[in-house]
């Protein structure tokens, strides 16, 4: 199984357009530090790929990685689907620039699904650009992909995008994917999207190869202390990296041969390579996510 990081930066990208904090200063000082959106490229077999969410960066992401570019026909494609964790707009406007004409196979769940039919009607709108299959996946039933990938869902968050106006009570608004070779037997979880650490979470994270978690806000304060905004990392629905029930302690003590922080904030001080967050974080193993980060499972 190939992993490759498309890109570390939770909603807004880094540097955000709007935004002069000291991050988003610093990557506009130093743009090789900037990050696109978070997301991931996983195949099991090297030739058909797959995007763990479909970001505002995808051209971009498919541009910068050369076995996502098409040929050798005019239109053919590696990229032969994408899974989506959440209906968020940072996950899911990317499916609009994915409009081409190819066909592409997309999977979520039940209130994803029906939310880009609905309140966010994507499905509508691409009917007459794109050759898009619309799968829907149940939590915590496994399905293949390629012939060799195992995938299956868990659900992480019950919280819908801000955009729903009558959203229903669903325990799978939000899902991490639990990724099998059944070839080699590598695995990984990627979940960009963790409120909480659970018992749940934790016995689908404590026993895989690779692990890429939520690593939006180091601090649960951190966005009305340096943007001026007035919702925690916990009211966003992300458990920050640190502090006493925070995701560093519980991401250090597992046994995966990899670990990553993404889905970063433009506002986390571990983007900043000089800054003790971030050197907190690598003394305990842990790497910062970044576009082309690759694993081999």
């Amino acid at each position: 199984m190939l992993l490759r990081s498309l890109g570390a930066a939770a909603g807004g990208g880094y540097p955000q357009w709007n935004c002069a904090c000291p991050g988003c200063r610093r990557a506009r000082r130093h743009p090789e530090t900037a990050s696109l959106h978070a997301s991931l490229a996983v195949s099991g077999d090297g030739t058909r790929w797959y995007l763990l969410n479909a970001t505002p960066d995808v051209h971009h992401q498919i541009a910068a990685t050369p076995f996502l570019h098409p040929g050798p026909g005019p239109r053919d494609t590696p990229v032969a689907g994408v899974l989506l964790s959440d209906a968020e707009f940072d996950h899911t406007i990317g499916l609009l620039i994915l409009r081409e004409g190819s066909p592409l196979t997309v999977y979520g769940t039940a209130p994803v699904l029906g939310t880009l039919a609905n309140d966010f009607p994507v499905r509508d709108l691409l009917a007459d650009y794109a050759a898009l299959s619309w799968h829907e996946i149940e939590s915590g039933v496994g399905f293949d992909l390629d012939g060799r990938l195992r995938v299956t869902a868990f659900p992480t968050g019950r919280k819908p995008p801000r955009y729903v106006r009558e959203p229903k009570a669903f325990d799978d608004w939000e899902v991490a994917y639990h990724l099998r070779d059944t070839v080699t037997g590598g695995t990984a979880v990627y979940a960009p999207t963790v409120p909480r650490w659970d018992e749940d979470f934790a016995a689908w994270a404590e026993a895989v190869d690779c692990v890429m978690v939520d690593g939006t806000f180091f601090t649960d304060d951190e966005m009305p202390r340096v943007s001026g905004g007035t919702r925690t990392a916990r009211d966003m629905g992300h458990l920050p990296i640190g502090g006493e029930h925070g995701s560093l302690t519980r991401l250090a003590q597992l046994p995966a041969k990899r670990k990553v922080f993404t889905h970063i904030n433009n506002t986390n001080p571990i983007l900043d390579r000089t800054s003790p967050e971030h050197a907190l974080i690598t003394s305990m193993g842990i790497e910062v996510g970044l576009a082309g980060l690759e694993v081999q499972l």
